[in-house]
């Protein structure tokens, strides 16, 4: 899980201890439940920004922290947040796809540990 720029100790051992299902299930159900899949909230007409909420609180909170860090030193995540952010998106809402991203990689790394990151 180290070899992602990003991901170190400190949130290698939330996820093996408290995310049994790494590597396990899809990308998108893992987001889902780690609570950083955007959910909708329209009704009829209206139609509401989506939000993300519920899922394991404590390994959300790692992996903003995770995030932050590896906007600073993952020059691939690097691109993609200011993508983003160039694109209008709000910082915090490129943050969480950011976590997405890192979910979806480490996700890859657990279920075939000779899958190779692009540097």
């Amino acid at each position: 899980m180290r070899e992602l720029q990003g991901a170190g100790p400190v949130l290698a051992a939330p996820l093996l201890a408290y995310v049994p299902e790494l590597g396990k299930i899809e990308s998108g159900q893992l987001a889902a439940l780690i609570g950083v899949a955007p959910f909708a909230h329209d009704s009829g007409r209206r139609h509401r920004c989506r939000h993300v909420r519920g899922g394991r609180h404590s390994v959300r909170q790692v992996l903003y922290m995770a995030a932050v860090s590896a906007i600073r030193c993952n020059p691939v995540m690097r691109a993609f947040y200011r993508r983003l952010v160039e694109a209008g998106k709000l910082n915090k809402i490129a943050l969480i796809a950011i976590m997405r991203q890192m979910l979806h990689a480490l996700n890859l790394l657990a279920a075939n540990p000779n899958f190779v990151l692009v540097r």
